[in-house]
């Protein structure tokens, strides 16, 4: 425990993360020379704060950082409006007109999605049965034990259309956290590492707008983040083995695939289809913990642990062979971030 001597985390009002400066004193850390938290709030920051941590190892501020997330959903969420009494920012452009809760503005932010580009309600659900589908091998999983058929997921109750119940992810209390050190130290690290090999995170031009008037509404909020990550790890979309990919609902993380490169908008209904997204032979494995659908939502971060799994081939639903193995976090909330792990030094 002394060994740590830097702290990232994120924090929001809905929940009650320890400060850092708590943290290191209660759980005995050392120095603490390194503290930082990325901007925003949401699930769009879980790779944002690798890469801060990455950042700052590389730097020489600290030698070994924690990165953490801990929630208590149970207080403020479970799909109720964000704000309180009076609305303020973007959120007088929506919470009035009905848009309160996140599931009813990124389900009309997914509708004219779909709607421009063509996307059939099964390209939603090929997402969320493959969460469900990896989480009956994951015994830390909350739906292990609770398979979805492609039946249960048309038949369950509408949420906010073009969602179903089995499109949006669930309110967990929970943590999760990862090391991130010099790959010189990680040699004697009794696991294999998972090296950095890029992370990246922005939005688009008047990205932050929020009211739906935004220069990437309503597609094209990861654009530049893709652009940014395949140029700095020197590969492309297809040389990726395995991804986590970010679903507080399917429609965002549909969304990001294709801005991320993977397929054009109006490809998705083919390139979600016939098992495409299942672990182990699929063409693009996703969420192979069963992700925030099916495994736990911790914000996120539990998705950049499966995608270091993967490359320590630790999964309990192993890709083969895996060199390059990405994690993708909060399409749906700009700015946007991601960060890529391989198997060798790069």
């Amino acid at each position: 425990m002394a060994d740590i001597d830097g702290l990232v985390t994120w924090h929001t009002p809905l929940d009650t993360s320890l400060r850092s400066a708590n943290l290191a004193s209660w759980l005995g850390f050392g120095n603490l020379r390194f503290a930082a938290n990325p901007t925003s709030g949401g699930g769009n920051l879980s790779a944002a704060a690798v890469g801060l941590a990455d950042a700052a190892v590389t730097a020489g501020y600290a030698n070994n950082v924690v990165v953490y997330r801990s929630l208590n959903q149970g207080e403020k969420r479970y799909g109720r409006s964000l704000d309180e009494e009076v609305v303020s920012d973007e959120n007088a452009y929506r919470t009035p007109f009905g848009l309160g809760a996140p599931a009813a503005f990124n389900a009309v932010l997914s509708t004219k999605y779909m709607h421009d580009h063509g996307v059939r309600q099964d390209a939603l659900a090929e997402i969320a049965l493959a969460s469900y589908a990896h989480a009956q091998n994951n015994p830390r999983a909350i739906m292990y034990g609770k398979p979805l058929t492609r039946e249960q997921y048309h038949a369950s109750r509408w949420i906010a259309e073009p969602f179903h119940l089995y499109d949006c992810c669930q309110e967990s209390d929970g943590a999760c956290a990862m090391v991130v050190t010099s790959s010189e130290r990680a040699a004697d690290a009794p696991q294999h590492p998972a090296f950095i090999q890029a992370s990246a995170n922005g939005m688009v031009p008047d990205g932050g707008l929020w009211g739906f008037n935004d220069g990437a509404f309503p597609s094209g909020r990861y654009r530049p983040v893709g652009e940014e990550l395949w140029q700095r790890a020197g590969v492309r979309p297809t040389d990726i083995d395995v991804a986590q990919f970010y679903e507080n609902f399917t429609g965002t993380t549909m969304m990001a695939i294709a801005d991320l490169g993977f397929c054009e908008p109006g490809e998705l209904n083919d390139f979600l289809a016939d098992g495409r997204l299942r672990a182990p032979d699929g063409g693009l494995p996703i969420n192979t913990s069963g992700g925030n659908l099916a495994e736990a939502y911790i914000h996120g971060l539990q998705l950049v642990n499966e995608a270091v799994r993967q490359v320590r081939n630790e999964s309990v639903n192993q890709v083969p062979h895996v060199e390059l193995s990405l994690s993708v976090a909060g399409p749906g909330t700009p700015p946007g971030s991601t960060v890529l792990f391989s198997r060798s030094r790069p």
